[in-house]
């Protein structure tokens, strides 16, 4: 999972990404980077690191052109995972695996990526034995940067650039990538292009905004929120399958490249996106309130038969505090912020390993004993996925003295792994797989474990009523098993 950007027809296109980026850091804390381009060429900066370590103050300065790209980077492929490796490719540092990539030929191409390529070992070892180009990083996104500039190159090696060739290079890129791929490209010397896999797993959106001397600029990014924020009001998602295209001139080309079979992945409304995004015409915000409200009726049905009794409705921040508040208001249960969070503390979820994940808990939430001695406790949290934060959370409230501890879930089990850019790549990591609730409850130290059903989960994750979008139908793959690459696209 990763944070993509950029922006076409303004001096301050880099600021722009700089702060788009910054709204985008809580999808990727590893790493950063912003490419530029001008009649100077390509300017970049990339690093590991949170954006504000990464770039000086300086950085919009230096990053010069009317068009760049960003990136915020959560690893997946390369973190050292053997199996998903290249054979032959030599151990390399993590920096070279930091976006924006950057090719000069055909043109000069960057790309910035958010997804992740079932078939990248594959794909890998095609473009080394047949196209003779071998790679530089342990990144699928760079195996993507290949095939685009491939096909592109055969496109136009007797023709200027146009939209009809760059269709052409994006359907090379759907005839072999398998997996999710939100795309941002610039080439220069033409503009922006973005695509989406034909199922259109990860988000991105489009936006145009009016400058002040009268012309437009364009803007690509994986959240609604930072084209709210930067006032690109005209903002729509780039569809599953879809091409979009901006050049320099301020023109704009749209295709459909492949046919839409949207699953979009429902962890995005759960845990990753921002509150304040909108994706397939549903607001993150809404979908969380819905989830609180939806797993409400299960704990009704809990409390009705004696089952539990609790005292306080107990969220385990960030994410969950919307969902918390909803099942507070619809059970008539106090709701109340007991663990105060360490706000210099990364996502937990998305650190790298077990042994950070566990410290970072401890480091993360301090508990407010006086609240808790005594009481049922009820914790809310937006899933349950390894268990790490789950179960010390657990034994840190008891160790307050908490009469019980029940511990709600807003997503289903989670029993399979994702294989589409959420870090869950193996089962055996995964509580609930293997696992029924009684023996999850004992693995994690509650009392009784309460988990949203996969109905309740999907009635959640669809547009407000009225809005005039279709029916949402997300990929549910590590609930159910059922995973959408598998079918032909």
């Amino acid at each position: 999972m990763c944070g993509v950007i950029g922006v076409l027809g303004t001096s301050q296109a880099s600021l722009r990404v700089l702060q788009g980026l910054q709204l985008l850091q809580h999808r990727g804390q590893d790493a950063a980077g912003i490419l530029t381009h001008d009649e100077d060429g390509f300017h970049f900066i990339r690093n590991l690191g949170l954006v504000e370590s990464v770039f000086p103050k300086d950085s919009p300065e230096v990053l010069k052109g009317q068009v760049a790209i960003g990136h915020v980077r959560y690893a997946t492929v390369s973190k050292a995972k053997a199996e998903r490796s290249i054979p032959g490719t030599p151990p390399l540092s993590e920096l070279p695996n930091v976006q924006p990539f950057i090719m000069n030929f055909p043109y000069g191409i960057g790309l910035v990526h958010n997804g992740n390529l079932e078939n990248f070992k594959e794909l890998g070892a095609r473009l080394q034995s047949k196209s003779r180009r071998h790679p530089l990083t342990r990144s699928d996104s760079e195996a993507i940067l290949n095939l685009f500039a491939e096909a592109l190159a055969e496109q136009t090696k007797a023709e200027t650039i146009s939209f009809r060739h760059i269709c052409e290079a994006v359907r090379a890129v759907h005839r072999e990538a398998v997996g999710s791929y939100s795309v941002v490209i610039m080439i220069a010397g033409y503009g922006l292009i973005a695509f989406r896999d034909p199922l259109g797993l990860r988000p991105l959106v489009f936006g145009k905004r009016r400058e002040a001397d009268g012309k437009n600029s364009y803007l690509f990014a994986s959240e609604s929120t930072v084209a709210q924020f930067l006032d690109y009001t005209e903002c729509v998602d780039v569809g599953a399958g879809e091409l979009i295209a901006t050049t320099l001139a301020g023109e704009v080309f749209r295709a459909r490249i492949v046919e839409e079979k949207s699953r979009p992945c429902m962890f995005e409304w759960v845990y990753f996106a921002s509150p304040q995004t909108e994706w397939e015409g549903v607001p993150v915000y809404n979908a969380r309130i819905h989830l609180g409200r939806n797993v409400a009726r299960k704990i009704r049905e809990e409390i009705s038969a004696g089952r539990i009794q609790p005292d306080l409705i107990v969220p385990v921040p960030e994410t969950a505090r919307i969902a918390a508040i909803s099942l507070s208001e619809e059970l008539g249960i106090p709701y109340r912020e007991v663990l105060i969070k360490n706000r210099y503390i990364s996502r937990t979820f998305i650190l790298d390993t077990q042994d950070k994940r566990e410290k970072a808990v401890q480091l993360k939430l301090s508990p407010v004993e006086s609240e808790i001695r005594g009481k049922r406790i009820m914790l809310v949290d937006d899933s349950i996925v390894r268990g790490t934060t789950s179960k010390k959370l657990i034994a840190l409230v008891r160790a307050c003295g908490a009469k019980e501890v029940y511990f709600v879930s807003t997503a289903p089990p989670i029993r399979y792994p994702c294989h589409y850019g959420i870090d869950f790549p193996n089962a055996n990591e995964l509580i609930a797989h293997d696992r029924s609730d009684t023996e999850i409850e004992k693995a994690l130290g509650a009392d009784r474990v309460i988990y949203q059903s996969v109905d309740d989960l999907v009635s959640a994750l669809q547009p407000i009523p009225g809005s005039g979008r279709k029916e949402v139908t997300p990929c549910l793959a590590c609930l159910n098993r059922e995973y959408p690459t598998a079918q032909k696209l």
